[in-house]
């Protein structure tokens, strides 16, 4: 019973004045005697100041029993009259003195044993410490006490007998302060309580954990999100929130979701469930009353936000969740449920319908949503982190969603109707790990892949864009020097038709596709390796017409008799796919050095079934071996920070060498089969499932590139948007200008060498 001490010394006054009251009415004075009379009032005093009240009112100690018996034993021999005693006196004497005796034997053997180290002793002890203190405590030994002082002094007094035995029992055994307190302040919390419970229903099932079903009349209809207060007959007072209706039996079953109060809060309602039985369930207003406290409970401050539960079949990597309401989940959204006390967000992919029986016969059904894990918010690092278990079942599933994304700098596409983005963890490993952008057209591949190359330019990296579009030249005229750029593709043209009908007996000399070569090598060298100022060279194979010799001169007769031997050999036209192998070899041939993580150079290949097509997909044989060779550069040009951008319409004709290599992919929409099936290696077959259903500029990003460890379903940058913020910070002229500089250093180092 927690009552204060100014409490407890005022029911001690009282019982004090009760005792003087009983001793007038036993012996008709209102102070006791000092003789044998009064043992049974001092007894009665001891017990209500040393033990009940004051002192020792919750346990009793060895030496609170030693206290107790020594000073019983003192008083028993100070009253007694041994001489004159007739043998029943004696024996009821013998028998308390024992008693008391071997109370006090037991207290000690106690304490002498308390801290040995034999295990027999320790046995010893924590026994007479039981016996010490159920047998020790203030109410027994003062009631021997009083007892005897009743059967052996007030025996023949019928009168005295009576008061002393109804004031014994009522104020020592029975202690009605107890009662009348409780009484009271169950009244009181009726009256003075902060809120209110009305009665709801009655807890019909245990949904465990968290989790219970509650039976409500057929009349009745309880909102979702309604608080309530209940409890079991073993559990302490609950609160939750009401969910939905699930079916019926003989009433309507109404679900409902536990969450934990604040300790403040609780303290000034656990005692509504007073006015219920056990298993009853009543309305909880004191949220209504006090709103501003919602705060305080994370269930009631996101209520608006609560959308299902965590269901079965839930992994470590995917949420399976029963959804509550529908109107508000679509695929791709986000939500967030806590694992071990910590928020981690899923992304919904699938859902499903499903049933489940309720009650007997009777069926309920429901929509099942599944989402793959994305991580932990890290909102100081501005990207997720692993989160490694699983939530519990029946958790609380929250959606994630906002009407406007703020665009960031870094953000290269966020999780649709969030804040939530995915960046480039790190621009050199999105290089030379190499990338690949795959989908139909028209979705906005081309515009992924220039904001890529703009991100690569911001950091130093040079660009070649093999391309058959302009796209790259317009897009990004704020890099491309075009005055500058038409010099170098006038030379590679020009060296192109040098020599275009020339053989030899040597078939690798003959046509100009060693001229070609020269040219663009001679292009490439003076980009890389002695201009510091450019970052952007483009190329379009199909402006490049050169020819080579595949076969030896042969020699057949010619002129009107036929008399003229003429020797000459076939030349053929070189295609786009051996351009592309010529570009890609002699980067690497210029890039070659001290080996380094960090990238130097990225090639473009947009449009890339045209550039490095699949064996079975090439035009000309000579294509076959092209691909190879530009695939066998780009696979060695890692260590060189060397790498490719490849972006395709086509996955089943684009060569696997390189597509295998590319350690990041941007999915979007595809529609194949063996596009759909190559993805699915790397993203799993859930996000590839979807790439047929993704609306325009959305993506599957997963990677070495990614700050996220999974894959990700991400509405893409608009490139008014990104342009906006992303050149606010990495201002195109100040790049420019710093090149200028270092290129100028360039020019009087090598003028001065």
């Amino acid at each position: 019973m927690n009552r204060t001490q100014p409490q407890r010394a005022i029911v001690l006054i009282i019982y004090v004045a009760l005792l003087f009251l009983f001793n007038y009415l036993a012996f008709g004075t209102l102070f006791p005697e000092k003789n044998y009379k009064g043992l049974w009032f001092y007894a009665g005093v001891a017990s209500l100041l040393l033990g009940n009240l004051l002192v020792t009112p919750f346990f009793t100690k060895p030496v609170d029993a030693i206290s107790y018996t020594v000073v019983s034993i003192i008083a028993v021999f100070l009253v007694n009259d041994w001489i004159n005693w007739l043998l029943p006196d004696k024996i009821v004497f013998c028998t308390v003195v024992t008693f008391l005796t071997l109370i006090l034997i037991f207290s000690f053997l106690s304490i002498l044993t308390k801290d040995s180290d034999k295990l027999t002793n320790q046995k010893i002890s924590m026994t007479c410490l039981i016996i010490s203190e159920v047998l020790g405590n203030q109410r027994v030994v003062f009631s021997t006490v009083i007892l005897y002082a009743i059967i052996t002094f007030h025996r023949t007094e019928i009168k005295e007998m009576f008061f002393i035995t109804v004031s014994w029992i009522a104020l020592v055994i029975v202690e009605p302060d107890k009662h009348i307190f409780y009484l009271a302040k169950r009244i009181n919390s009726i009256w003075r309580a902060a809120t209110a419970g009305k009665r709801l229903g009655f807890i019909c099932a245990y949904q465990t954990p968290n989790m219970i079903l509650i039976k409500q009349p057929e009349e009745a209809f309880t909102s979702f999100g309604t608080t309530i207060i209940y409890k079991d007959s073993h559990a302490a007072i609950k609160t939750g929130i009401t969910l939905n209706y699930v079916g019926r039996d003989e009433q309507l079953l109404l679900r409902a979701i536990e969450y934990n109060l604040p300790n403040e809060i609780r303290e000034r309602v656990k005692d509504i469930m007073q006015l219920y039985g056990s298993n009853s369930v009543a309305y909880f207003d004191y949220f209504d009353k006090n709103p501003n406290h919602k705060n305080k409970v994370e269930l009631l401050r996101k209520l608006e936000e609560l959308i299902g539960i965590v269901d079965e079949q839930t992994t470590v990597e995917k949420l399976t969740f029963e959804v509550f309401k529908e109107s508000e989940i679509e695929e791709g959204c986000m939500v967030e449920v806590h694992i071990n006390g910590i928020p981690v967000l899923y992304q919904v992919l699938d859902g499903l319908t499903k049933e489940d029986i309720v009650s007997q016969k009777n069926k309920y059904g429901y929509a099942r949503a599944e989402a793959n894990k994305i991580g932990i918010w890290d909102s100081q690092a501005n990207k997720f982190r692993p989160a490694r278990w699983l939530p519990q079942i029946n958790s609380p599933v929250f959606i994630k969603q906002t009407d406007k994304f703020t665009p960031n700098v870094h953000t290269v596409g966020h999780f649709p109707k969030t804040n939530y983005h995915i960046g480039i963890e790190n621009i050199d490993e999105l290089v030379t790990h190499n990338t690949a952008i795959l989908g139909v057209l028209g979705i906005g591949k081309s515009m992924l892949s220039i904001e890529l190359v703009e991100r690569m330019i911001s950091f130093g990296i040079k660009v070649i864009c093999i391309d058959l579009t302009d796209q790259y030249a317009t897009e990004l005229n704020v890099y491309y020097d075009k005055e500058w750029h038409n010099k170098g593709i006038t030379a590679i043209q020009e060296g192109g038709q040098k020599d275009a009908d020339y053989f030899d007996d040597d078939p690798e000399k003959g046509g100009s596709i060693n001229n070609l070569t020269e040219a663009v090598e001679n292009d490439l060298n003076e980009y890389l390796n002695h201009d510091n100022k450019h970052f952007l060279k483009i190329y379009n194979p199909s402006e490049f017409i050169a020819s080579k010799q595949i076969s030896d001169p042969k020699s057949y007769k010619s002129g009107p008799g036929k008399d003229d031997w003429t020797r000459t050999a076939s030349l053929w036209d070189v295609t786009p796919v051996e351009v592309t192998s010529i570009i890609t070899e002699l980067t690497l041939k210029l890039s070659k050095g001290e080996t380094t993580k960090k990238a130097k150079v990225c090639l473009v290949f947009e449009e890339a079934h045209s550039l490095v097509p699949e064996w079975n997909s090439v035009a000309t044989e000579g294509d076959k071996s092209a691909t190879n060779r530009t695939a066998r550069a780009i696979l060695q040009g890692r260590k060189y920070g060397l790498g490719c951008l490849l972006i395709t319409q086509r996955t089943a004709n684009v060569t696997k060498t390189i597509l295998n290599q590319c350690n990041s992919i941007f999915a979007m929409r595809i529609f194949d089969d063996t596009g759909k099936d190559f993805i699915a290696n790397y993203i799993g077959n859930e996000y590839a499932s979807k790439l047929s259903t993704l609306h325009e500029r959305q993506a599957v990003f997963y990677g070495r590139a990614s700050t996220c460890e999974n894959p990700v379903l991400l509405r893409l940058n608009d490139r008014e948007e990104f342009l906006q913020v992303y050149r606010k910070e990495f201002q195109p002229t100040l790049l420019l200008e710093e090149a200028e500089k270092k290129n100028n250093i360039k020019r009087k180092d090598d003028l001065q060498s």
